[in-house]
């Protein structure tokens, strides 16, 4: 393999390996700052991440306000003091050494408000903030006014396009990288398309190189773009590395540090990654947020899949092959469904899904009375951790709403996030991971349930194999 060269990234030299950013307090101050005081970029999360109690416990994030937008103030709260007590942290341990960036669900609630928060006390911790799920345009402007560099992640050359032209170009000084974060290989949230098949993977080369041509356009020649998505060893990218068409290039691990000893996950989901096999990640739509994401499948998919295979269109009317009433609810009130559709509705019922619940588009989908208690109860409880949610129909504008009907083919993605990370519970909760993830079965060096340092890791990642 080539030579991995350290070069100039966020203000100083450091290698280029990226540690990628995992929202909901997964990427912590310990992991970021152990991989940034082993010469690299470590990121910890700026979405919801924990803060602590004057005896050191973690503070539970509880929320006692009556309105939506009442617990929407007390979850920034949270996110900008989990965000200080992290930077702080990472600084501490990374001894000086490498460089330290937060990451920002630029859809999160109150995302812009929270940047502020993090960086009016860390200006002199924090040198990068990295930027994804949807398009951050004033994601330049914040970074500028405080002198950190500014890293978006996008996953093809329009999007970036679109970005430089109506924002970026105003605050080019501060452009530190580009992430391209591939929407078929990545985990977590993925940038995929309307117009892309979430079943047809493209090569991620030629879409960077497209990238390329559309930065160096604009006189980027030298600001690296960050592969992130599908990185495992760094000599299977070996024909990336001085290469003209890619230019400087930078390498984003996300699942990988999930499996170290400074990773605070539970031992649980350090396990569980060590036997997942191939097609064990699925690339799937439920989010709230609307887009494409990657998660180990396990009894919470499960599930969410279940509920759209138990769905059926309906009419307020009798329209067309919508002639056959249907009794829903308690009070059995009649809607127009297909005679098959019908036939459907009552096997499920007869199998214990007796309760349905309406989406947005028309169609009833069939759970048991557990399931849907639960459903509605979190969609009370909505606190806005989005700034626009498909399951709450929470928003963060004036009228607190999406306008739309709540979404129960979805979930509250707060709660489980914030549930796996405190209480392990990996079967029943949603468990990001990118989709080679199962490579931690099959490479020799995790034998035996060998868990490394963070610094092992970086070293390792630096022979190349």
């Amino acid at each position: 393999m080539k030579t991995l060269k350290p070069f100039m990234i966020s203000g100083a030299e450091a290698l280029p390996l990226i540690e990628g950013g995992k929202g909901v307090a997964v990427s912590t101050g310990m992991s970021s700052g152990a991989w940034a005081g082993a010469g690299g970029i470590g990121t910890f999360s700026g979405v919801n991440a924990d803060s602590f109690k004057d005896d050191g416990n973690i503070l539970p994030q509880t929320y006692s306000g009556r309105t939506r937008k009442e617990r929407h103030e007390e979850l920034v709260k949270y996110a900008i003091d989990g965000g200080i007590a992290q930077a702080q942290i990472a600084h501490e341990l990374r001894n000086g050494e490498g460089r330290l960036h937060v990451n920002i669900l630029w859809e999160m609630g109150g995302a812009e408000r929270v940047l502020h928060g993090i960086m009016e006390k860390c200006r002199d911790m924090v040198h990068g903030v990295t930027c994804g799920a949807g398009m951050p345009y004033r994601l330049a402007e914040i970074a500028t006014q405080y002198g950190i560099y500014y890293y978006p992640i996008i996953s093809s050359a329009r999007a970036f396009r679109a970005l430089w032209k109506r924002a970026y170009h105003k605050c080019s000084e501060f452009l530190g990288g580009v992430v391209y974060e591939d929407p078929w290989l990545a985990g977590g949230h993925n940038g995929l398309s309307n117009s892309e098949d979430p079943k047809a993977p493209e090569d991620p080369y030629p879409r960077v190189v497209a990238l390329r041509s559309v930065m160096n356009g604009a006189g980027l020649n030298d600001v690296p773009i960050v592969m992130a998505g599908g990185v495992w060893w760094l000599s299977e990218w070996d024909h990336w590395l001085d290469n003209p068409e890619v230019g400087p290039v930078c390498f984003q691990f996300g699942t990988r540090p999930l499996l170290t000893q400074e990773s605070e996950i539970s031992d649980e989901w350090k396990q569980r990654l060590l036997t997942l096999d191939p097609g064990d990640v699925l690339l799937h739509k439920f989010s709230p947020t609307g887009f494409y994401s990657s998660a180990v499948k396990n009894n919470f998919i499960d599930e969410l899949v279940a509920r759209s295979e138990h769905q059926i269109a309906f009419s307020p009317e009798p329209v067309r092959a919508h002639d056959t009433a249907l009794g829903i609810g308690a009070r059995k009130r009649e809607v127009f469904v297909t005679a098959d559709d019908k036939a459907l509705a009552e096997s499920w019922v007869a199998s214990g899904r007796t309760d349905t619940l309406k989406t947005p588009d028309s169609t009833l989908i069939y759970v048991t009375p557990e399931k849907a208690e639960e459903i509605r109860a979190d969609q009370i409880a909505c606190m806005g951790c989005l700034s626009s949610c498909q399951f709450s129909n929470w928003s963060e504008n004036e009228k607190g709403s999406t306008g739309r009907k709540a979404d129960p083919r979805s979930f509250c993605i707060q709660k489980t996030l914030q549930n796996i990370v405190h209480d392990g519970a990996v079967d029943n909760e949603l468990m990001f991971a990118g989709h080679n993830a199962y490579r931690f079965s099959q490479d020799p060096w995790y034998k035996d349930g060998f868990v490394p340092t963070v610094k092992q890791l970086v070293e390792r990642i630096t022979t190349g194999q």
